[in-house]
């Protein structure tokens, strides 16, 4: 199958020649003809693999040319990242086509962004939070969107978007086409998606949450935060191999303390750290240094990296497992983008070992682990980290098990247990002499 195929304008399709795309990948075979057909669609693929074009060259064979002031087409996206992603995208498919668009998100003034959507503009992009911001001013009219899209719905609910977006629903008409794209499909989406679309189409390239082939999956067992930092230090002193590499990490704390220690052990100017405390403008500049090449490691937190399209990733590096874990297939989804080969390394101490448990269940395979690689040194466990990790397992078993005590009382348990056996006869007399005593 070709883009010709799809009977889209010569405008696009020259659009897409220019951008390099010769054949559409497999979500674009299922999900365009569906969604140009007017089709309700849900739309489950691993990320890298096109989904972005899927549901927008659709959208822009639907609007077709500049009409009137006010938006027709809506794309909601959970990150500025991803937002600018998806303006990027559009910007680059539809430069022939006589078409208005804009991107709006916070972290910025809204003020720019208003006066864009003043001007006229025929294509929304936007974050859910802005968005509803900038209409409860009354500065955005949505009664004539005809088409929405949720680009990666799961991460908006874990955000805590639905609020928003409720409210959204409700400020659009009713009558609509409704696209949802995400690479995975949690229960808590299929409510949603039973919610708002209207007998949808579900296409899929892969079952959802399924890792990408293209990308090698490896797991190294370390005991401590200290060890964990050394091995990442130790990998990214091969050049040549960690050329491009985006180390994610659970909180914003620890990318801020990984940068920082990464600084100390390779060239400062050639890392970067991404995270929600980081201004707007540094953020973007951080992002197109990495994309251009001029930074070789990202630092970032899952919340930042939403949105991260760079085809060239060698490795993605799981310094810490993350919570959710539908975020691990998109972490390792940075990599192997694009037909290319890449590596996405998970980092795993005794209290994470159970949240990849639960990932495997997830993606239905099991993790390879690997030895730790030669000349890695292994530091003792400080008693405080040991501790903490002691605790966060018991939570864990207290979570499957509710009647489970914790450590201390599976210790205590034992120990009395000992007692008793080793002492039967000394019990059973005490117990007569007390009858005795009793009686006389």
């Amino acid at each position: 199958m070709t883009f010709e195929d799809f009977k889209l304008n010569r405008q696009l399709l020259d659009a897409i020649k220019d951008a390099g795309y010769e054949t559409p990948t497999e979500i674009q075979q299922k999900a365009i003809p569906l969604a140009m057909a007017g089709h309700d669609l849900l739309g489950i693929a691993q990320t890298g693999t096109g989904k972005t074009a899927a549901y927008i060259l659709p959208i822009l064979m639907k609007v077709k040319y500049a009409q009137g002031m006010n938006p027709r087409a809506l794309i909601l996206a959970p990150t500025r990242e991803l937002a600018m992603q998806i303006d990027a995208s559009v910007t680059e498919l539809g430069k022939y086509l006589d078409l208005r668009h804009t991107v709006v998100y916070g972290g910025v003034g809204p003020k720019t962004q208003i006066e864009s959507i003043q001007k006229g503009i025929d294509l929304l992009i936007a974050t859910p939070g802005r968005l509803m911001d900038i209409y409860l001013k009354g500065e955005l009219v949505m009664k004539e969107i005809k088409t929405l899209v949720l680009d990666e719905a799961d991460k908006m609910m874990d955000m805590g978007f639905m609020p928003q977006i409720r409210k959204i629903l409700e400020v659009i008409p009713r009558k609509r086409q409704n696209l949802l794209f995400s690479a995975t499909f949690p229960e808590k989406v299929e409510k949603l998606s039973e919610e708002f679309l209207e007998f949808p189409v579900r296409v899929e390239a892969a079952p959802q949450a399924t890792p990408a082939q293209s990308v090698r999956q490896i797991l190294y067992e370390v005991p401590n935060l200290k060890t964990k930092a050394h091995l990442l230090d130790s990998l990214l002193k091969d050049e040549e191999k960690f050329n491009r590499v985006i180390v994610f990490c659970r909180s914003r704390q620890t990318a801020e303390n990984t940068y920082r220690f990464l600084s100390r052990k390779v060239n400062p100017e050639s890392i970067r750290v991404i995270h929600a405390n980081k201004g707007q403008n540094t953020r973007i500049n951080s992002m197109e240094a990495f994309k251009e090449g001029n930074v070789r490691v990202l630092v970032a937190t899952d919340v930042a990296a939403r949105g991260i399209d760079v085809s060239l990733v060698s490795h993605v590096i799981n310094f810490d497992v993350p919570l959710v874990y539908e975020d691990y297939v998109h972490r390792i989804g940075r990599t192997g983008r694009a037909n290319q080969n890449g590596e996405a390394i998970t980092f795993m101490t005794a209290a994470e070992q159970y949240h990849i448990e639960k990932i495997s269940t997830l993606i239905r395979m099991t993790i390879p682990k690997e030895p730790l690689p030669e000349g890695i040194e292994i530091f003792p466990t400080p008693f405080e980290e040991e501790q903490a990790m002691a605790r966060e397992i018991d939570g864990q078993k207290r979570k499957d098990d509710p009647n489970f005590q914790g450590a201390f009382h599976e210790k205590k348990a034992k120990n009395t247990k000992g007692k008793t056996d080793a002492k039967p006869n000394k019990g059973r007399n005490a117990k007569t002499k007390g009858k005795k005593f009793k009686a006389s």
